[in-house]
């Protein structure tokens, strides 16, 4: 069958085809996907096009190529989060080419900093903080619990609009705030009732956590971020180089 596309961005649109059809499992977990003359049939273009579909394919984590054998369909049941670099969950789902990932907002509002968010970020009990708890619905599960702190002397307004939509691009954007360096920790810990109101766990009792402590140019301390995500649909991914 051949696949009609537009001339413009066209191997971007063949990707989105190809990314679609491994998504809703055309083309299955370990399968291999047809030759890179068959995509060029298939789609009517060249080879050059096919193979920088492929290779985009490859740098979400899609595909693998295998030499002489072609390209390996990975398991994208399980989601690619990147250990360093520091990246919204707007452009981490941008950058994954996921249409299917929804935000909902549970709790917001300001609170007064506990004993345990004062000894974060060294402040005060009294200090002001935005609270904010997000859950991440993929597939139709909820399955990534972000719980979310920042001091309201660096964020002075916060909105339930600005929590649905991207609070970095606001920070940035609109605040202009000149957002840093993080330090991250990654630990497994049980689920917690919050766990269990706001997650679909099935029967999983451990949640991976990722906390971020979120820093300014002049190295303050403003954000405080534990992302939970469910044991099953994750892994968290770095690149290293050894030195020579």
């Amino acid at each position: 069958m051949v696949i009609l596309m537009t001339k413009s961005n066209k191997y971007k649109q063949i990707f989105e085809d190809l990314s679609e059809k491994i998504q809703n499992g055309t083309y299955k977990t370990n399968a291999i996907l047809p030759s890179e003359n068959e995509l060029t049939g298939m789609y009517s273009t060249s080879r050059e096009t096919i193979r920088k579909a492929l290779t985009l394919l490859a740098q979400k984590g899609m595909i693998q190529k295998l030499r002489g054998k072609g390209s390996l369909v990975l398991d994208v049941s399980r989601l690619n989060f990147p250990v360093s670099g520091l990246v919204s969950f707007k452009e981490l789902q941008s950058s994954m080419g996921r249409e299917d990932i929804e935000t909902t907002v549970h709790e917001f509002g300001l609170m007064n900093a506990d004993s345990s968010l004062s000894s974060i970020f060294e402040v005060a009990d009294s200090t002001e903080i935005w609270n904010v708890v997000r859950s991440r619905r993929i597939q139709g599960e909820r399955i990534i619990l972000d719980k979310s702190y920042f001091l309201k002397s660096q964020v002075p307004l916060l909105t339930k609009e600005i929590c649905e939509n991207s609070i970095y691009e606001y920070l940035e954007d609109e605040l202009e705030l000149p957002i840093d360096f993080a330090k991250k920790e990654i630990v497994v810990e049980a689920c917690t009732d919050e766990d269990r109101k706001y997650l679909d766990l099935d029967d999983y009792d451990h949640v991976v956590v990722v906390k971020n402590y979120v820093h300014l140019k002049d190295a303050t301390l403003f954000e405080y971020t534990e992302s939970r995500h469910r044991l099953d649909k994750f892994r968290f991914v770095d690149f290293a180089r050894r030195k020579n």
